[in-house]
């Protein structure tokens, strides 16, 4: 057993217990189950007390998670295209379990200005709209998206291809200014270029420094946007070296990179437990958040990728839902990881239809009830008790919103990991 230092989230330096879940990489066993709850016991709690009247009852009620579990919103939820029966479970369903969300397509440069000059907001209005009514923080996805040889669905639009490159920097340059503008202080992240490893259409046209420009021209628009980058075929470790290569030289140009946006649906029916945790470890040296931004099981070299119309046997729903599992206990006990954002939940409105956690009619798969399992009663606190004789009722507790009540009083309380521990004082 080692002790080392690593800095996370908000700078806040923190003393970890490094065990071999940390050590795949050097040829180290599976990530062991009760190591990964230990790292979870030391990271995602810390000390709550209630400072009351001796002997007073004290209820503490987690409200929610400061670790997001999210989910990608579609914008069919919010175009007017999804019927109202299933508008209403849409809603309630993804209020019920995720505590973050993302746009899927909706903010796609493709989708807002399909013609050029004429941009729509209305969807991305509308998302952010409902969002805000719910306390729910969201990430944009994506200000840009420079793949473009997608041989299904073209990422960059014509127009924009047709320019001449001085024309082009002025579009990029007006996209980064506007949205950024427009969106001012109501996005918690974005993801700036997606998947640049795998392309980049803007650089190969306006040249290396191109990034940097993008961030500055959003900062124009929004100083305070937190520009993410995002990837795929990480967790495999395929992309791994290209994407760390690349964070080098983006940080060596002075590129403001606020967190490194990890993809997780490259793999198949399962997923490789060691390569998931090497490329965790190896990303956490940036000292950046880290965010698992798109998570499917099975994923995209599964046979439910290659034809989407297949089933699952009560086997194959028993074995996705050991493996979402799985998957969320390697990030949520890994100090770097900021969150979990599912893309799709729900069978008919899922790019890996298999992969939702709900079926077409709404009832709830395997995987969800091991999910919600997870998330809202294994990862969960609430307690209650009375004071002592000092007045204290102390436990360990999960960092995140909760609602305490103490000698019939309530308070809604945030509980912070940059804090550790918080004392909530009833007799002030």
């Amino acid at each position: 057993m080692k002790k080392y230092i690593l800095k996370i989230l908000n700078g806040r330096i923190i003393p970890v217990v490094v065990l071999s879940l940390y050590m795949c990489q050097m040829g180290y066993s599976q990530p062991d189950l009760n190591e990964i709850n230990q790292s979870i016991a030391k990271m995602r709690r810390g000390g709550l007390t209630v400072k009351a009247k001796a002997g007073e009852q004290v209820t503490i009620e987690q409200v929610s998670h400061q670790f997001w579990f999210g989910c990608c919103i579609s914008e069919g939820a919010f175009n007017g295209s999804m019927p109202e029966s299933d508008l209403k479970q849409y809603r309630e369903k993804f209020l019920e379990n995720f505590n973050s969300a993302a746009t899927q397509n909706a903010m796609k440069w493709k989708y807002m200005e399909r013609e050029r000059g004429k941009v729509d907001y209305s969807v991305v209005d509308a998302i952010l709209a409902w969002t805000t009514e719910h306390q729910l923080p969201l990430r944009g996805h994506n200000i840009f998206w420079g793949v473009a040889d997608d041989n299904v669905v073209p990422n960059i639009q014509k127009w924009l291809m047709e320019l001449n490159d001085q024309e082009l920097e002025q579009a990029v340059r007006n996209r980064a200014e506007t949205l950024a503008s427009y969106y001012k202080g109501r996005f918690a992240e974005y993801d700036l270029n997606n998947e640049m490893v795998h392309g980049n259409y803007y650089e190969d046209r306006l040249g290396p420094d191109i990034t940097k420009k993008m961030t500055e021209w959003v900062h124009l628009g929004d100083p305070d946007a937190q520009l993410y980058l995002n990837e795929y075929d990480i967790t495999t470790g395929r992309a791994l070296p290209a994407y760390m290569a690349q964070i080098r030289t983006f940080l060596k140009q002075g590129v403001p990179i606020a967190g490194i946006g990890v993809q997780g649906h490259l793999h198949g029916d399962t997923f490789n437990r060691n390569e998931l945790q090497r490329s965790l470890d190896s990303l956490a040296q940036f000292q950046l958040p880290i965010c698992i931004t798109e998570f499917n099981i099975p994923g995209q070299r599964s046979k439910f990728m290659r034809n989407r119309n297949l089933k699952m046997t009560a086997e194959e729903e028993a074995q996705k839902a050991k493996e979402l599992v799985d998957f969320y206990r390697i990030c949520f006990a890994h100090p770097a990881v900021k969150g979990i954002l599912m893309w799709g939940f729900w069978e008919k409105d899922n790019w890996i239809p298999a992969s939702s956690i709900y079926r077409t009619d709404w009832t709830a798969t395997p995987a969800a009830d091991a999910y919600r399992d997870l998330i809202f009663r294994e990862w969960w606190t609430k307690e209650s008790g009375k004071a002592d004789s000092n007045g204290n009722f102390s436990t360990s507790a999960f960092y995140g919103k909760y609602k305490i009540t103490a000698g019939g009083v309530t308070r809604i309380v945030d509980f912070d990991q940059a804090a550790g521990i918080i004392l909530v004082d009833f007799t002030k």
